[in-house]
């Protein structure tokens, strides 16, 4: 007689080898990777090189350690997670693509902080970064609203590389944006393998 016992492990045991695949798969890495391989994608490798260019300077001008800058944007990366997908739910995935467009770049915008983050949410940020990352709160003020353009920039390379609205109803879903807020993985570790990824690039 068969163990039921043994085949529902083994069944068990294959799910989530399934679910790991797939958590692979969708992770942000590889969401951009697919990007940069797609002609009909805004992703390219000047982008990513853009961001690292823009974090070591930012390193440099703070005379801040380059793994705490890389920290505090991982962090930040959680976060901002949540609180698109949050967003998401109030304005719909056009809404939140507008949001990722607008503030997405390289330059300080403390605009994008405030329309993605609540004060209370910042509070927590600036709080968890201190933390682990030893970055004073006054000089992370200053951060963020350069850094969370930076991590933006990362969603936004999953854009069509068409002019269409984002309204528009023949336009492409944009599959990072998609992919990062849509998986169980944590933001800070989607950031983290972003940055690795963009450094191959510089």
């Amino acid at each position: 007689m068969v163990n039921q016992k043994l085949i529902d492990n083994r069944r068990s045991i294959i799910d989530n080898k399934k679910e790991k695949l797939l958590e692979f798969t969708m992770s942000l890495l590889n969401l951009i990777l697919n990007a940069i391989d797609n002609p009909e994608q805004e992703a390219s490798t000047g982008q990513l090189s853009d961001i690292i260019r823009t974090v070591q300077q930012v390193s440099n001008t703070t005379q801040s350690n380059p793994s705490a800058i890389e920290s505090a944007m991982s962090i930040l990366g959680k976060y901002t997670k949540s609180a698109l997908q949050e967003k998401r739910n109030q304005v719909g995935e056009a809404g939140v693509e507008q949001v990722v467009n607008q503030y997405a770049g390289t330059q300080p915008n403390p605009e994008a902080v405030s329309n993605v983050f609540s004060p209370n949410q910042l509070d927590k940020i600036l709080a968890e970064i201190e933390a682990r990352t030893g970055i004073n709160q006054n000089q992370l003020k200053s951060l963020i609203p350069l850094l969370l353009p930076l991590v933006l920039n990362f969603l936004k390379t999953g854009n069509s590389s068409t002019n269409s609205s984002v309204n528009s109803p023949n336009r492409p879903q944009n599959s990072v944006l998609s992919g990062f807020l849509d998986t169980d993985r944590d933001g800070d570790v989607d950031i983290m393998d972003a940055m690795s990824l963009a450094r191959r690039y510089l």
